[in-house]
């Protein structure tokens, strides 16, 4: 029977030997998480840190000069405030080209509300995530961004003088925007930012995970373990997010890309390369040269309004000189 000794070294270089194979590039705390997770093994972390160590699979961080910034006070209640932002990034190792984690969590608990990959930040990815957000959670008091134009005017992107298409779809549901003038400003979802960089990169990889679609999927599951390890308790108990009190029509209708047309005397206007005839009935006269709002949802459907009332419409491929109807 080998000596106790003898025992340990055995175990150690099992788990030395599924390190290599499995977690070569894992820090000791989450190597130990994962072989408690995935192999039933307990190890404490200071042991796996001189392990590692010593066999030049890891090593300890250098201490750099650390910056002071003065720590902004967590909101006291769930819901009252949501960070924001986009983190571009090699999330699946080449396995397939990069692309962006949309990020929210929330101020009070430093909970991650939601996750989503997008192919890039854009107003339409911004809207699937916050469409997903309030579904399940309801409408947050405020949003924290940085300066990104998604999120405000540094150039004019839509219908409205000095806002945004989103900053216009959060005024619709009653949601302030409060904007960071740093990155230390908004500390904690860079930092969050990072530790996903890390943590859910390697998840991806064990999971097999190199597509988009599957790891959306995958995210919700991570989300929960990662909260209940990170997250905090809020100073209050009282949920600020309010009631979603909006159809499914409705939401539609908000989290759409809107432009702004003019109707002619024929009461046609021109969107995205095709001919839009409102149908009316009568003679249509208050719509001429009238102010009307084209909406495309994100599943690209296209509502036509005026007033508050969407319009039925016929539409026509625009040509030289003919046009065919393609569409009613």
């Amino acid at each position: 029977m080998p000596s106790n000794n003898k025992i340990c070294e055995e175990v150690k270089q099992n788990i030395l030997a599924i390190t290599k194979e499995r977690y070569i590039d894992f820090g000791p705390t989450f190597l130990r998480e994962k072989l408690l997770e995935n192999h039933d093994i307990d190890v404490s972390r200071e042991t796996l840190r001189k392990w590692l160590i010593a066999e030049n699979i890891w090593s300890a961080k250098s201490c750099s000069k650390i910056r002071i910034h003065q720590l902004r006070e967590r909101r006291s209640c769930f819901g009252e405030l949501i960070q924001i932002d986009g983190s571009p990034h090699d999330w699946f190792e080449g396995r397939r080209d990069k692309c962006c984690l949309l990020v929210l969590i929330d101020d009070a608990t430093g909970k991650i509300v939601h996750l989503r990959f997008e192919e890039a930040e854009t107003t339409e990815g911004y809207f699937r995530a916050m469409l997903d957000y309030i579904k399940q959670h309801g409408l947050p008091i405020a949003l924290y961004s940085d300066k990104h134009s998604i999120f405000r005017v540094n150039m004019p992107e839509t219908i409205h003088e000095g806002e945004t298409q989103f900053k216009r779809a959060m005024d619709d549901l009653g949601i302030k925007i409060i904007y960071a003038n740093s990155a230390e400003a908004k500390g904690r979802v860079e930092r969050t930012n990072q530790t996903l960089q890390d943590r859910l990169v390697k998840e991806l990889r064990l999971a097999g995970i190199s597509a988009i679609e599957t790891a959306n999927k995958f995210l919700p599951g991570f989300v929960e373990k990662h909260n209940k390890k990170f997250a905090v308790e809020p100073k209050s108990k009282i949920d600020a997010h309010r009631p979603l009190n909006l159809s499914d029509e409705g939401l539609n209708l908000i989290f759409s890309i809107r432009t702004m047309r003019t109707a002619s005397k024929n009461l046609e206007l021109s969107y995205d390369n095709m001919v839009y005839q409102i149908q009316v009935v009568g003679q249509g006269y208050t719509l001429r040269h009238a102010k009307i709002l084209v909406c495309k949802d994100l599943d690209g459907n296209v509502s036509v309004v005026y007033k508050n009332k969407k319009l039925e419409y016929k539409c026509y491929r625009k040509q030289k000189h003919n046009g065919a109807i393609v569409d009613t």
